[in-house]
């Protein structure tokens, strides 16, 4: 007879399910990871799906927060029943932002746990490393927190994306950059990886439209704090901007470099850096003009809640679930995910296979998740949102542009060794977000 083992590795407000399935040999009896349809990961009573993230690392904010998100909507859910009867199950297993380790967990996820779909996996290298095993095995990843462009071209069946890409984020920034704040030399920083490469390129690509170039490259290894010769060599070319393709920590660390040097003009960083954690990182005092784009709106703003749906429910059920923690961009990615995970499984019905939950994401259109942009798919387009926003660091904390007027005039004060009023932008205004960013 097949045994179940389960264990627990405990975070904090979090308790994640960590399952080991151990099969006695010659038994003849079904895996306890699915009932009599033969599906993998599903039982009368439960779905179970695999995430592998970094719990542990220098991006383990990351991991947790878009867990802690996911988590906080898939409580609810089973409290309510689950879907169709069954509830969900997440087999989170920590691969400290390393590929290696992300593909090890995969492929215990996929044969030894025979888990339903992959989930909510966190970071390009990692990710992007376990594409071979998806489309091998044809198990659905649902949800990365990445805007790595190999998840999206070539189209694959066994991939769906939820946030809009880099590319996408880079190309509205630079677009920003030169249209609303006449910023013509821009310098790139970026970790020498796949995520890397995937900024940079978007970056280059959206510099070319504008018929420009990056006045300089520098980049640092993955999992290093060594941003010193590669900062170095961008300062060397006095850019008007530098954008950061990063983890929070090296980015941080990058900024006040540069500012300690002299360097005065503007940094932007992709959302994947993390807002909170960069934030924390450098201060309340700091008045760094730093811009960070975000696939979803900021959860933690006056405005953001008072409007969408959505945000409430995420800052609600977070502090229902997990009390200790704060609302934050990652952890709402998180429950974004977790919102399109279950429509897909209850659109699919109680006769649940793989081909089936995708033919059901596949059918979602306008499907509203109250973050005011709904979320499609079709047989032929796996990402579901296109929408990028942008937030500025100040007093300590990121808020929403509205006026791009405003932080060319700052960029200029601070050129001239003037004091610029502080106030956020949008004090006394609507949000507002960025048009989309075009695919490129």
């Amino acid at each position: 007879m097949g045994i179940t083992v389960t264990t627990f590795m405990r975070l904090p407000g979090l308790v994640v399910w960590v399952l080991a399935c151990v099969l006695a040999a010659c038994s003849g009896s079904s895996s306890p990871g699915a009932d009599a349809s033969g599906t993998p990961g599903v039982t009368d009573d439960a779905i179970v799906i695999g995430s592998s993230l970094p719990l542990t690392g220098h991006a383990s904010y990351l991991g947790k927060q878009t867990l802690l998100g996911a988590q906080a909507y898939l409580n609810a859910v089973n409290e309510a029943g689950g879907v169709h009867g069954r509830r969900i199950k997440v087999l989170a297993l920590d691969d400290g932002y390393d590929p290696p380790r992300c593909v090890a967990n995969t492929q215990q996820l996929i044969v030894e746990d025979r888990v339903f779909c992959l989930f909510s996996y966190v970071g390009t290298p990692t990710t992007a490393k376990i594409i071979p095993l998806l489309e091998e095995a044809r198990v659905p990843l649902v949800g990365s927190f990445t805007g790595a462009d190999a998840l999206r071209s070539p189209f694959r069946r066994y991939i769906v994306n939820i946030r809009a890409s880099y590319y996408q984020e880079t190309s509205a920034a630079v677009d920003h950059m030169v249209r609303d704040l006449g910023l013509d030399k821009v310098a790139i920083l970026y970790q020498y990886d796949a995520y890397g490469f995937d900024g940079l390129r978007g970056t280059e690509m959206a510099l070319r439209s504008h018929s420009l170039a990056p006045v300089a490259r520098g980049s640092y290894i993955r999992g290093t704090m060594d941003v010193e010769e590669g900062l170095g060599r961008i300062l060397e070319a006095a850019p008007g901007a530098i954008v950061m393709i990063g983890t929070y920590g090296p980015c941080a660390k990058a900024v006040k470099l540069a500012r300690a040097r002299g360097y005065k003009g503007l940094f932007y960083a992709v959302s994947f850096v993390g807002a909170d954690e960069i934030a924390r990182i450098l201060g309340p005092g700091d008045d760094t003009p730093l811009l960070m784009s975000q696939v979803v709106p900021p959860p933690d703003l006056p405005e953001s809640g008072a409007l969408l749906t959505g945000v409430m429910d995420y800052a609600r059920l977070l502090a229902r679930f997990f009390p200790d923690e704060r609302p934050n961009t990652v952890g709402l990615e998180g429950f974004v995910n977790a919102k399109v995970l279950v429509e897909g499984l209850r659109r699919a019905g109680r006769d649940l296979t793989r081909e089936r939950f995708l033919d059901a994401l596949e059918s979602i259109s306008d499907f509203s998740l109250g973050i005011a942009s709904p979320v499609s798919f079709s047989k032929d387009r796996h990402q579901g949102l296109e929408r990028v926003y942008f937030t500025r660091f100040e007093r300590g904390r990121f808020h929403m542009v509205t006026d791009w007027g405003r932080i060319r005039d700052l960029l200029a004060a601070l050129a001239k060794n003037e004091v610029v009023p502080s106030e956020p932008d949008g004090a006394h205004q609507p949000p507002a977000a960025a048009a989309p960013g075009g695919q490129r």
